[in-house]
């Protein structure tokens, strides 16, 4: 049996990084480029190197830019007093892309997850509790995944919101327990916002 060239064994095997990428796909991949679309692949190859070397985090939400502070941040036509909470910049694309939500974010860039040892200070949480502190904040929009994890992670940051006389809300309408918010139609994840409502937690007296 002739060994494939250690060159697109190489190929194959750097495609298998990305999820849900075997093998099969991997030898897919490697050979449609090297057949069909070299230019293609060239291409990627430079935008792929000049994005992992240039993208950063936002120092206000922590989403990807490539500034110190995001075109979102940076823009007068958001409501600086109301902050979103969502696990990843995808969802960040996700929500923009229904284009009824006009505050900003805060990317925790996971969730709570223990076993994982993904905790507070993993998720930016000092981060959040200064801009709690430093900005004029009326209402926190929790958007994080309903799964589990999403959950708590929405009880623990209302919990930590509720000291501060801000309100918290978290949007439910519309979002199927267990799904992702990147995989959401934009027509229900708008209503969703829409249909946002105020946390309650179960130590309130």
């Amino acid at each position: 049996m002739i060994a494939a060239s250690p060159l697109i064994e190489s190929l194959v095997e750097a495609f298998r990084c990305l999820p849900g990428v075997g093998v099969k796909t991997g030898q897919r991949m490697a050979f449609y480029l090297l057949s069909r679309a070299r230019d293609n692949g060239l291409k990627l190859a430079k935008v792929l190197e000049q994005t992992m070397r240039e993208i950063g985090h936002c120092n206000f939400c922590r989403t990807f830019c490539e500034e110190e502070i995001c075109s979102i941040c940076l823009s007068k036509q958001r409501d600086p007093s109301v902050i979103c909470i969502v696990e990843t910049p995808a969802d960040v694309m996700a929500i923009e892309q229904t284009g009824i939500y006009r505050g900003r974010y805060f990317v925790l860039m996971g969730h709570l997850s223990p076993l994982d040892g993904i905790g507070p200070h993993e998720l930016g949480i000092q981060h959040f509790v200064e801009r709690l502190r430093n900005e004029s904040i009326q209402e926190i929009v929790i958007a994080t995944n309903p799964t589990i994890e999403g959950e708590a992670t929405a009880h623990y940051i209302a919990d930590l919101v509720k000291s501060h006389a801000i309100s918290v809300t978290r949007i439910a309408h519309g979002v199927p327990l267990g799904g992702e918010l990147e995989s959401i139609d934009g027509n229900t994840l708008a209503r969703a916002f829409s249909g946002r409502v105020a946390i309650s937690l179960d130590n309130d007296e």
